[in-house]
């Protein structure tokens, strides 16, 4: 977190010299962040290691990290955000809904979910287009918050980086409360170029954090990544090693022959040897390999992988067959526990948006929206037996435990019914059948 003392803003805008400062403190956590982008894309460290001249180099990474990132990522936004809200909201709220679609929240939200699973934080920008407000999900990497130094750590500005071609910033654009300052950098200061209103009633740049550290999801097993890697590796190398095994000759010499042909030239052609008496032998140099071994120590590094991220092997047989919901999930409750973490701070940044899209549209003339009073709500990725939601709503009703409308709303929450699906059902089922 990237912190100033708001008292030290002018007009809650920042200065060049205080820019400069923030964009130095950032470049430190760069090197962190492009490591972490390497490993999701399968760049590991392994790429990177040399041998002696001679020796066999086989390089291997594997994509544990796009694996961990693909399945928290998707178990925790894969099915779209719902959000909820009284009667007294639903009309405000359908407006604002209808915006998001034309934003295409649902794949923002799955970009900011995977950045913050890779880097540890996702960043959004809301900008305003054609009188709409629209979001864009940023790399952390060009953007980023600074907060207030106060305990509430509240938002004072947003950052982000224009750079050229050649990496270097050639451009900033600062995010206040109220404006869109643009910063250029001339000679070694950063002056202000323009600046005009954005009209979104708060900081315009939302992060979305993925735990209090600001830590990946894979960045606690890079290690053991590493291992493995260097495992499977050796294992390839030792391989080719084998396979290209040492002639010791006893007793004898071998010569360039009439043709010119070194010795192990003569090897390679001929595949044949010719000794020059009985008391000469030859036999190839060899180890053993400890395939058992090395296999117990793969299946280790792999369990403590999955272990430690707490994002199972689902590939794992153990999740194959007719597996009952209540099963799925205690083998899936380490996930479900990372998830409930991440959802907490995702929820943050769904606010602050949602903050952000209901001041405009209030501006719009559109009718105001209380965001205290919007709820989201988030469906785990999960395959589920109908007929065991068919049999838990027959139960529940039953007893009374549950209306008709919220039986609907379960039996159908995978099947995107909307609103307006749903009062129809409910019509339906109300409706005598000789006024059907």
């Amino acid at each position: 977190m990237l912190t100033l003392p708001e008292a030290a803003l002018q007009n809650g805008e920042i200065t060049g010299a205080q820019l400069s400062d923030i964009l130095t403190r950032h470049a430190q956590a760069l090197p962190r962040y492009a490591r972490l982008r390497s490993y999701y894309l399968n760049q590991n460290d392994i790429l990177s290691r040399t041998r002696a001249p001679g020796l066999p180099n086989h390089c291997v990474p594997h994509a544990f990290a796009r694996y961990i990132v693909l399945v928290t990522s998707g178990y925790l936004v894969g099915e779209s955000v719902g959000y909820k809200t009284d009667d007294k909201n639903r009309e405000a709220l359908d407006a604002l809904l209808s915006c998001y679609r034309e934003s295409d929240i649902p794949s923002v939200d799955i970009e900011n979910a995977r950045n913050a699973a890779i880097y540890g934080k996702g960043v959004e920008l809301v900008t305003v287009q054609g009188g709409r407000p629209k979001s864009y999900a940023l790399s952390p990497e060009n953007a980023f918050v600074v907060y207030s130094d106060s305990i509430a750590h509240e938002p004072l500005l947003g950052v982000c980086l224009c750079r050229t071609d050649g990496g270097e910033d050639a451009q900033v654009l600062c995010y206040s409360k109220d404006s869109i300052s643009s910063y250029t950098l001339i000679g070694n200061s950063w002056m202000l170029s323009s600046r005009q209103p954005h009209y979104l009633g708060g900081v315009p740049m939302v992060e979305f954090w993925n735990d209090e550290r600001e830590m990946g999801d894979f960045e606690w097993v890079v290690p053991l990544i590493d291992a493995y890697d260097a495992l499977q590796s050796d294992r390839i190398n030792d391989k080719d090693q084998f396979a290209d095994k040492l002639l010791v000759l006893t007793g004898c010499t071998l010569d360039t022959d009439e043709s010119g042909r070194p010795p192990w030239l003569q090897l390679r052609q001929d595949r044949a040897l010719c000794l020059p008496d009985s008391d000469a032998s030859a036999q190839y140099l060899s180890g053993e390999m400890n395939e058992a071994g090395n296999e117990i120590l793969r299946s280790s590094l792999e369990s403590d992988i999955h272990k430690l991220s707490l994002v199972p092997d689902l590939s794992d047989k153990s999740f194959s067959g007719n597996v009952s919901g209540v099963a799925m999930k205690y083998k899936l409750m380490g996930l479900e526990m990372l998830c409930g973490l991440k959802q907490q701070w995702f929820t943050e940044g769904l606010k602050a948006r949602l903050k952000l899209y209901a001041h405009h549209l209030s501006l719009t003339g559109q009718k105001p929206l209380d965001p205290s009073r919007v709820v989201p709500s988030f469906t785990r990725t999960l395959p589920e037996s109908l007929s065991e939601t068919a049999e838990l709503i027959k139960t529940a009703g039953e007893a009374g435990a549950m209306s008709t409308r919220t039986m609907v709303e379960t039996l159908h929450k995978n099947a995107d019914w909307d609103e307006t699906m749903i009062k129809r059902e409910l019509d339906a089922l109300t409706t005598p059948p000789n006024k059907l």
